[in-house]
């Protein structure tokens, strides 16, 4: 790794911190959301979808994660740094632009108001995370970050009779660090003792179905156990920008047609050329553990994540109109 890229992450988060800062208003009440036009839709209810963009005549899928503000909603995280290796309360705050009021009515979604997902910036650290929420607003969860660097929090949430969203804000880990290269990709992945396999390609602005099949010691697991409503969650991450996806599994416990493993299927549309590093939550014997998959869609992308500039040249010029 040439040592251009070793950083002292808290001045970069002072950087990141200053470079989206807002102003958020000091009242504290509960608000009746106000759905606006142009807030952040996922298909069919699933959260953490994007909004519909048109452009040149096609129809794309914009990924969710990548402002701190939209659809009239500001993500206040109100602990923006850490220390590595303590248990610190990561506490943050929904918002209502305009007048700072602290958003406290949510619709439950797969059995919660509001999923936090927390990433490191090059996609080695991963925590799906189920905060608390006090009566004036404020999350709050505790959190063990394993090394210093860059990350990203994501809030995943709905306002009561609002549209789905989800917001994102940087969270630093003071010290210096190298980034680790993004994994290779590669259909199987190991943990805790199974294994699980992908079959599927994520194909950019177009729905494709991807299967993940656990296994344990050689044998298909077929007792699967729902978690939060569901045997099995994935979310994607784009390298790069960190954009991101939230999908559901298609059927659910008890709808007489869904089987409880090995097989997890899921429907998920990439938003653009580029490598993602994929994230499955399952839960067997009462625990609930992640495999981790790295996967590209669209064609060859560089070291960093991203499109290659041919690949992106082609593309380009297969869209002109």
């Amino acid at each position: 790794m040439n040592t251009g890229l070793r950083i002292t992450v808290f001045a970069a988060a002072l950087a990141a911190t200053f470079g989206t800062a807002y102003g958020v208003g000091g009242t504290v009440d509960a608000i009746s959301p106000e759905p606006k036009s142009g807030a952040h839709s996922g298909p069919e209810g699933h959260a953490g979808a994007g909004h519909e963009e048109k452009s040149g005549g096609h129809e794309a899928m914009a990924p969710g994660g990548l402002e701190v503000s939209q659809g009239g909603y500001t993500l206040d995280l109100k602990t923006p740094r850490l220390d590595v290796g303590e248990k610190t309360a990561l506490r943050f705050a929904v918002v209502q632009d305009g007048t700072g009021r602290t958003l406290t009515e949510y619709q439950r979604e797969h059995g919660k108001e509001l999923h936090l997902i927390l990433a490191s910036r090059d996609l080695t650290v991963y925590r799906h995370l189920h905060p608390v929420r006090a009566a004036d607003g404020i999350w709050s969860t505790p959190v063990e970050l394993p090394e210093a660097g860059a990350y990203r929090v994501f809030a995943d949430f709905r306002p009561e009779g609002g549209e789905a969203l989800t917001l994102g804000a940087d969270l630093a880990a003071s010290g210096p660090y190298e980034p680790a290269d993004l994994p290779e990709p590669d259909t199987t992945a190991q943990v805790g003792g199974y294994e699980v396999e992908l079959d599927g390609d994520l194909t950019p602005g177009r729905a494709s179905e991807l299967t993940l099949t656990v296994t344990k010691n050689g044998k298909p697991v077929r007792n699967l156990q729902p978690y939060l409503g569901a045997y099995g969650h994935l979310v994607a991450l784009r390298s790069g920008d960190l954009a991101y996806l939230h999908v559901h599994p298609n059927g659910e416990p008890g709808d007489g047609r869904t089987r409880p493993g090995p097989g997890i299927s899921f429907t998920a549309t990439a938003p653009s050329t580029g490598a993602y590093r994929l994230f499955l939550d399952f839960r067997h014997e009462g625990e609930v553990r992640t495999a981790a998959f790295t996967v590209r869609a669209g064609g060859a992308v560089d070291e960093s994540g991203r499109p290659s500039q041919t690949e992106s040249a082609e593309q380009e010029a297969g869209h002109a109109h």
